[in-house]
């Protein structure tokens, strides 16, 4: 089983390093006229649409602010739903120009599969959903339970090792989605739901009933999601990079969807100066106009009001900072300066 996957991710690979056809994603993009992004669509708080089926989510706020930066428009994205089995295809075939964290940052996801990551929008880590009433805090106070988890993904392998490493007996039910691992789930096929916390905290709030279950994390198990881009346009993979890399330093520095026009004129930081296109000239560097990081910043906000408006502690989702604090506040997020 396990030659058989590396082959085929080996095989993908090579069909994304071969595309050179695919290789000037930024002079498609602007040729087409929008931003085609790769998200795991339906996941409330991460990419959803709502009931004037006007996308909305923390991994759309990112892929507007990219759409914002290289084409001066937050509007002109079109939404991909993607699959674990799927996503890095997408990616070769140029279904998408950009996979928005749905996929774990792993040495196969990355090597194997021959795509590039730019960057961690979200650290997340792995865990369980089960009912309340089984009266467990733990999968492994468990006796041998039906785990429902997405075939292909980060969590079935996880789930894997973790079982061999506390020698736990469970049985694995593979399922082709998330929607199809909810509707097992609440109706019996099985007795928890393996997925990213992140996942697990926006499926539950999507319930009639959320305070019947419970999000359990298991184990220490670290779950990097960010942004993902063919491997071979390195022109591309700057732009996204640095987009993400505005919106972390514009909560650094105080910069807000408030406040980012005064700012831009009367600011006397150096770096903000940089960073909202008043001095050094850094857009043209990137093949952009100096006005990117300006636009990509006011199309949702800096990063933390990102996360406090779609997946914050606020929200039906209710999700901490945690990992996704800044450095200087006890988390992992973090920009290199601009400079």
């Amino acid at each position: 089983m396990k030659i058989r996957r590396l082959v085929a991710g080996s095989a993908l690979a090579a069909l994304l390093m071969g595309s050179s056809a695919l290789a000037d994603t930024l002079d498609r993009v602007r040729d087409r006229g929008h931003l085609t992004c790769g998200v795991k669509a339906g996941l409330a708080g991460f990419a959803a649409q709502d009931v004037n089926n006007e996308w909305q989510g923390f991994d759309v706020a990112y892929c507007r602010a990219l759409a914002a930066a290289v084409l001066g428009d937050p509007q002109a994205v079109t939404f991909r739903a993607i699959t674990p089995d799927s996503r890095y295809a997408m990616l070769a075939s140029g279904d998408i120009d950009v996979l928005v964290r749905d996929a774990t940052w792993t040495f196969i996801n990355e090597v194997d599969f021959g795509v590039f990551y730019v960057g961690v929008t979200y650290f997340d880590g792995q865990g369980v959903l089960m009912p309340r009433d089984l009266g467990a805090s733990s999968l492994f106070e468990l006796e041998a339970p039906t785990v429902c988890v997405e075939a292909g993904s980060t969590a079935e392998r996880t789930l894997a090792e973790i079982g061999q490493r506390e020698d736990f007996v469970f049985e694995t039910f593979p399922v082709a989605s998330r929607a199809e691992a909810q509707q097992q789930y609440l109706s019996g096929g099985c007795d928890v739901y393996a997925a990213a916390l992140s996942d697990l905290a926006a499926t539950r709030a999507s319930f009639a009933d959320p305070e019947a279950h419970a999000v359990i994390s298991e184990g220490a198990a670290k779950d990097p999601r960010g942004l993902v881009v063919r491997r071979g346009d390195d022109g591309w993979a700057q732009i996204v990079r640095w987009v993400h890399f505005a919106l972390v330093a514009a909560e650094e520095l105080g910069i807000t969807s408030a406040n980012i026009g005064e700012l831009a004129e009367n600011s006397r930081s150096a770096e903000i100066t940089r960073i909202l296109g008043q001095s050094d000239g850094f857009g043209p560097i990137l093949g952009l106009d100096e006005d990117w990081a300006l636009r990509a910043i006011s199309a949702s906000g800096n990063y933390g009001e990102i996360f406090a408006s779609n997946i914050g502690e606020g929200t039906p989702i209710g999700l901490p900072r945690g990992l996704n604090a800044l450095w200087t506040q006890g988390g992992l997020v973090y920009a290199p300066p601009f400079r």
